[in-house]
């Protein structure tokens, strides 16, 4: 069953207070921007204060310092003038119960979605599958806040980078909604220029 009915209804409700948002500057007014997971349980708005036009918010599986994250963090500083950038991992994050053999092997073995169980995901649809899983760097996680120090290491290190911009490195637990300090993490992005 679909829910494009439900996203349909509650974006003609939310246009009906939208008010002065349309009002809203371009660049982020808190000058800061957040790369975090995708996962559904974690809201940046809430766990940071943040309202419509505060910050910038980049999400993609495991919050990962990829080349992609890298590309919208360097247009939110060099374009729209954010200062300060945040790395929020959290605990319980599905990119930490899989490597990138088993995604592997279960795109090439069935495109349908698999199931997590006891011992890890396993496919329960049918074939066919694909082989072009193996060219692709999942950035799974074996261990969650050295992953965090990764990201933010990858960040500081980054040409397009400038020292100036501070890179904090945090995790978001499930379970409390606390941010927790990755000290590491955040030394690595400590500010060099």
């Amino acid at each position: 069953m679909s829910v494009l009915e439900e996203v349909l209804t509650a974006n003609r409700h939310y246009v009906e207070g939208f008010g002065e948002k349309g009002d809203l500057a371009l660049p982020p007014a808190r000058q800061f921007a957040i790369l975090t997971c995708m996962d559904a349980r974690l809201d940046p708005a809430k766990y940071a204060g943040l309202s419509e036009g505060d910050a910038h918010v980049i999400r993609n599986a495991g919050g990962r310092a990829s080349d992609d994250a890298i590309r919208s963090l360097v247009i939110s500083y060099k374009l729209l003038g954010t200062k300060e950038w945040f790395v929020i991992h959290h605990s319980d994050c599905g990119m930490e119960f899989f490597t990138d053999e088993v995604i592997r092997g279960l795109l090439a073995n069935s495109l349908d979605t698999a199931a997590l169980g006891p011992d890890g995901f396993t496919d329960v649809g049918e074939g066919p599958g694909s082989a072009e899983g193996a060219y692709v760097d999942w950035l799974t996680i074996a261990d969650r806040s050295q992953a965090v120090v990764d990201d933010v290491a990858r960040i500081r290190r980054h040409p397009l980078v400038p020292g100036r911009i501070p890179v904090y490195g945090y995790v978001y637990d499930v379970r409390s909604g606390r941010l927790i300090e990755v000290p590491a993490a955040t030394a690595a992005g400590a500010v060099t220029a």
